[in-house]
């Protein structure tokens, strides 16, 4: 694809941006902030270090969100983050604000674009984005699933003493606390966890995929993850614009699919040139299906307050 523009020039976003310059993308690749300075600073940054990394993609930053005009892929990680004292809906009220507009001007100026979206609240956020956009739902999905096995994939690679490029994992379900990580699904070399590692393990590898976020910015203080986020939006971007058609589990706008209905939920996705290919639906429990549809529910509650 020709044109590839990231809004939002913080921690990820300019993460993301390095990665896709990097493994060359795109002709033509745009960062677009409200920060006066901090966009043409960092893709400058990026451009003198493309000698080092043998990549000839430079990066054009700005504050003018006409600067994203005719882009193939839009990706959103514009935003604030969830600070001391801020709830849960005051940080999606001033996220839908942010987001609802940038949204509108990708309307405006790129109405082919493909968006991808990384803000939180995020399967809040997608869905207001599919609803703003009024684009088909193949074009306007959610960073999160990948993250979140990602991790989960870190976690079971740690504990069994085995490398990464041998795990696999799905989450699927909202990005937070209601995630639905799946070992049945989860393997190594093939194999599944539940073969390698008792119970007790596994719910511990379980828990801590879920709190992995809050255990991050534990560490960290006055900031939150960047480099997995990052690494996962590349990810998304790569099977996208050379076509890999890659299965990775995104936060998709269902329409029926594992019963869910006009709702936006993490479930495995085929990611090619058109976006969102195919929904795939796998065999899940009970217990698995119901924290599926309860995941959905906490995400439809949130989704009501933007009464959209």
């Amino acid at each position: 694809m020709r044109k590839i523009t990231m809004v939002g020039a913080g921690n990820v976003g300019a993460t993301a941006i390095q990665q896709i310059a990097q493994r060359e993308l795109c002709e033509e690749l745009v960062m677009i902030d409200v920060v006066d300075g901090l966009p043409q600073g960092k893709g400058l940054d990026m451009w003198e270090s493309a000698p080092l990394l043998g990549s000839d993609t430079q990066v054009q930053g700005s504050n003018q969100m006409e600067a994203m005009k005719d882009s193939n892929v839009v990706i959103i990680t514009a935003g604030l983050a969830r600070k001391p004292g801020m709830s849960r809906s005051d940080l999606l009220d001033k996220n839908a604000e942010i987001v609802r507009k940038i949204v509108e001007d990708i309307v405006r100026y790129a109405p082919g674009a493909i968006i991808i979206l990384v803000t939180n609240p995020l399967d809040v956020i997608t869905y207001l984005s599919y609803k703003i956009s009024g684009f088909d739902r193949s074009r306007v999905f959610g960073m999160a699933g990948v993250l979140d096995s990602a991790r989960l994939r870190s976690f079971v690679a740690m504990e069994l003493g085995v490398s990464v490029k041998d795990t696999q994992a799905l989450v699927l379900g909202g990005h937070g606390d209601s995630m639905v990580p799946l070992p049945r699904y989860t393997t190594v070399a093939g194999i599944p966890i539940t073969e390698l590692m008792d119970n007790g393990t596994i719910e511990k590898l379980v828990n801590r995929t879920r709190k992995a976020g809050g255990e991050i910015v534990g560490y960290l203080k006055t900031g939150s993850a960047f480099y997995s986020p990052g690494a996962s939006v590349a990810d998304m971007v790569e099977s996208v614009v050379k076509n890999k058609r890659r299965v990775m589990p995104c936060a998709a706008i269902l329409d029926g699919e594992y019963g869910l209905k006009d709702i936006c939920a993490g479930v495995p996705v085929v990611l090619g040139q058109k976006g969102m290919e195919k929904i795939v639906e796998i065999s899940l429990e009970p217990a698995e299906m119901k924290a599926l549809r309860d995941s959905a529910e906490e995400v439809k509650n949130d989704i009501e307050r933007l009464k959209l």
